[in-house]
């Protein structure tokens, strides 16, 4: 197999929850562009159109789920409606997540638990479904989950999300628990660890911390528009097939300081 045939994606359909900004939709341009189908989920379905439109202005073909991973009941349904359109979900990418800023001694548990509850408990139940579904039938599939650097490191002091820390480092492990049980489905199961990117959670942060964070990174700057697109489609493709229970940081090197 050449390495173009290893990267090649053409026919698999891709699941991508919060896929209509950001780093979701980054993501689900670079799958998209190669030969994936997309589907791409989030709450608001007017940001959903427009990522859609975006994406077919592209090529790529494209449909939209509008729902709230929070709500652990409507994950089955999710999951029908990717499947009656496009067929067995091929590729999982949990990206979807919330955060919130307070200090750990006066953390509300409103706060944690909404976390949570998206974080972890909605990656983990779309994940189990999809691949009781999808992918174990098939004895095949290509899960990344999307974590952070947060999971990996404590914070500069001025940054107190302790339940958003907790959640991705649950993520990672999560990652590794998973790939040793699927392995024997030969279900590849990684994660990705960006550092800080610029996007609507994390403007209110840099506006703050941006010069700090900088002095922190050896590469010197943020993540970008195209920094995450070589990751996934590395870890989607065959390209990785002898490759689970990873995590990838694409952070600048900010996690080895």
């Amino acid at each position: 197999m050449s390495v173009k045939q290893l990267f090649d994606l053409t026919g698999k359909v891709a699941l991508i929850t919060g896929g209509s900004r950001g780093l979701g939709l980054q993501m689900a341009e670079a799958l998209g562009e190669m030969g994936a189908k997309v589907a791409i989920t989030a709450r608001k379905a007017a940001e959903l159109e427009e990522a859609a439109a975006h994406l077919r202005a592209q090529g790529v073909e494209v449909e939209t789920f509008v729902n709230d991973l929070a709500e652990l009941d409507s994950l089955p349904a999710l999951v029908d409606g990717v499947i009656a359109r496009f067929g067995p979900i091929d590729i999982l990418v949990n990206n979807a997540g919330a955060t919130w800023g307070a200090p750990a001694e006066d953390y509300p548990a409103e706060a944690w638990n909404k976390v949570m509850r998206l974080n972890v408990d909605g990656t983990f139940f779309l994940t189990q479904r999809v691949g009781k579904l999808c992918m174990i039938p098939r004895r095949s599939g290509k899960i990344i989950n999307i974590a952070s650097i947060a999971g990996l490191m404590g914070n500069p002091p001025q940054m107190m999300t302790i339940a958003y820390n907790t959640s991705k480092g649950a993520l990672v492990n999560f990652t590794r628990a998973l790939a040793a049980e699927w392995g024997k489905y030969n279900i590849n199961v990684n994660a990705i660890c960006p550092g800080f990117f610029p996007s609507k959670m994390s403007k209110g942060l840099l506006e703050k911390l941006e010069r700090q964070v900088l002095e922190l990174t050896p590469l010197r700057r943020l993540g970008g528009n195209e920094d995450l697109k070589g990751a996934v489609v590395y870890l989607a493709s065959e390209a990785s097939r002898h490759v689970t229970g990873q995590y990838l940081a694409v952070d600048g090197g900010a996690s080895i300081i």
